[in-house]
């Protein structure tokens, strides 16, 4: 499974609901297992559907301490009021670390992978994960929420590192 990076145009999207889950569960539970081990092999704690290309709102967690997740359709019902600050990073923007504020917890509602809904309340890094990953579904990434220098500085940062790269393979 390919993790998209930075640059690439569907992490700029928005992914669409999707349309019956209970229609094709052996469709979602194979497809929940090769997200999962695709964000095991990458060390990462979430991995949305955009970010391998499939533009529908779906993704899932891993964080330790929590029971692997997955969230379809989310919605976002609440977030606290208190927020806090916390360096994250992102499988699709590699080597690339920032603080970001976000709202302490968040109280969201999707299905899992066998068509089943469920309201969840989380906290901690648990509550960034799924507002970081819901981020993706709406084709935000983690540096859109950083002051604008900082954004510039890293997207700088890509900028040379994509060249390198460029620059290697030629």
């Amino acid at each position: 499974m390919e993790i998209l990076t930075v640059g690439h145009d569907l992490l700029r999207q928005k992914a669409a609901p999707v349309a019956n889950i209970k229609k094709d569960v052996p469709y979602w539970e194979k497809l929940v297992q090769e997200m999962l081990e695709a964000l095991k092999k990458g060390k990462g704690v979430g991995l949305a559907g955009p970010q391998i290309g499939l533009m529908q709102q779906i993704f899932v967690t891993s964080v330790e301490g929590d029971e692997p997740r997955v969230f379809i359709n989310p919605s976002i019902i609440e977030t606290s009021q208190e927020t806090s600050k916390y360096e994250e990073g992102c499988l699709s923007i590699p080597g690339i670390w920032a603080d970001v504020i976000r709202p302490k917890s968040v109280k969201v509602q999707a299905w899992n992978e066998k068509g089943r809904p469920f309201t969840l309340e989380a906290g901690g890094l648990l509550a960034r994960v799924i507002l970081h990953e819901y981020d993706h579904l709406e084709g935000v990434l983690f540096i859109d929420r950083l002051p604008e220098l900082k954004q510039k500085k890293i997207l700088e940062k890509i900028a040379k590192k994509s060249e390198k790269a460029a620059q290697a393979k030629a």
